[in-house]
């Protein structure tokens, strides 16, 4: 590829400055292969053309915190194709304005602006959003979800609908639409790239490590003795790359595509909660669509399921490196990023110090003002039962997609 060809931010801005923000990044985000200047400026232009062929009923602007048509790549969450298949859907109807890379909203604030309607849609993680729109930490019980498969069970399952969806748009004014799935584990910094594989639970007592903006999180690594301390990110690849904290729990798919693991030397599948990287509207504005257009939203949303149920899973392994002995070109192999997974007896061990099931006591005053949010549902009680109708061991792949909103 010639020097002047090789596309860069600079001349992907330029192509944008031309074309339209949106239109690039969708059409980066369909190229295979490596980006040229001249072949995305090709695609952009016959991107813009089919999107402003019609006068769109409502342009929908989505804030999706830090992502870009880069990052998509390595974890598949799906909001590009989200974006592109609802214009599609909808015949050019709706028209979305992405915007990205933390450019309107960012991880803590993504939902509050959605809630005040600065934006239409939005993508963050559901933990960061639960500081805005608590009713979130319904899904951040420990060891609630045994696996990614018992995750994408319960989205697709029509109870989610009592026990998460209702409550969001009662309390929250928000209409959850579609998540990734993947589980929290802890990302050790470079103090640890000299010492032995983790294996037991034990072996991280005592570590400091950076939490999210999750509430429930944080009972769950205190019980674990896991010391959380809230560090503003910017400052979090800096403290692991110098020792002043030991690690950040998070999960394998976020620590690849925000660039963390140029800075870690474990990553520990500790699987204790949630991490799921969701995207939600609006619902005034979602209530304010034509029947018809409703449908589409809800249709786009169920196929953007099933999008992050097989791209992700694919990506985790080709790319993101998340499985023991990673190959050689995937992000934690380049980074010498050694997974630590846990056998099925620590597991139940770390299950045994910090779950409601086994230590219910810390977590009585969140499920009371949880289940009180529900209308009157035990919601731990309620999703750790569908957690586990599928039986342990069920690949992703196997789990069946089921349209949660039709048979509520």
């Amino acid at each position: 590829m010639s020097k002047e060809n090789k596309l860069d931010r600079r001349g992907f801005l330029r192509i944008a400055g031309r074309y339209g923000l949106t239109s690039t990044a969708f059409a980066a985000a369909g190229m295979i292969g490596p980006l040229t200047f001249e072949g995305l400026a090709r695609a952009a232009s016959q991107t813009a053309d089919a999107r402003n062929a019609g006068t769109p009923l409502m342009t929908l602007k989505f804030g999706a915190s830090g992502f870009n048509e880069t990052n998509l790549k390595i974890q598949e969450s799906g909001q590009l194709w989200f974006a592109q298949e609802l214009e599609k859907r909808s015949d050019g109807a709706l028209k979305v304005e992405f915007i990205g890379s933390n450019q309107i909203c960012n991880q803590l604030d993504c939902v509050k602006k959605t809630q005040q309607g600065i934006v239409d849609l939005f993508t963050a993680s559901t933990q960061n959003s639960a500081g805005s729109a608590p009713y979130y930490n319904v899904l951040d019980f420990a060891y609630m979800f045994p696996s990614r498969a018992a995750q994408h069970h319960f989205f697709y399952h029509p109870k989610s609908e009592v026990l998460l969806r209702e409550p969001l748009r009662k309390r929250h004014n928000i209409q959850f639409l579609y998540t990734h799935c993947e589980l929290r584990g802890l990302m050790l910094g470079k103090k640890f790239a000299d010492k032995p594989l983790i294996t037991s639970v034990e072996q991280l007592a005592g570590t400091k490590n950076r939490v999210t903006g999750t509430q429930l999180g944080r009972i769950a690594m205190q019980l674990m003795n896991l010391n959380p301390v809230p560090i503003a990110w910017e400052e979090t690849l800096d403290g692991l790359k110098q020792g002043l904290i030991d690690g950040a729990e998070t999960w394998m798919g976020a620590a690849a595509y925000a660039n963390m693991a140029p800075v870690l030397a474990q990553a520990v599948d500790l699987r204790f909660f949630c991490g799921t990287e969701h995207t939600a509207m609006n619902y005034a504005t979602f209530a304010k669509l034509p029947a018809k257009l409703q449908d589409v939203v809800m249709e786009t949303a169920f196929v953007a399921q099933q999008y992050t149920q097989r791209e992700q899973e694919r990506a985790l392994v080709e790319v993101v490196g998340a499985v023991p002995n990673p190959r050689p070109d995937t992000v934690f192999a380049k980074n010498e990023v050694r997974v630590a997974t846990l056998s099925d007896a620590e597991i139940l061990k770390a299950e045994k110090m910090c779950s409601p099931e086994y230590n219910p006591k810390p977590w009585e005053e969140w499920r009371e003002r949880l289940n009180k949010m529900s209308g009157g549902h035990d919601v731990y009680k309620e999703i750790f039962a569908i957690a586990r109708e599928i039986p342990n061991g069920t690949a992703v792949a196997d789990v069946e997609p089921r349209r949660w909103w039709q048979s509520a």
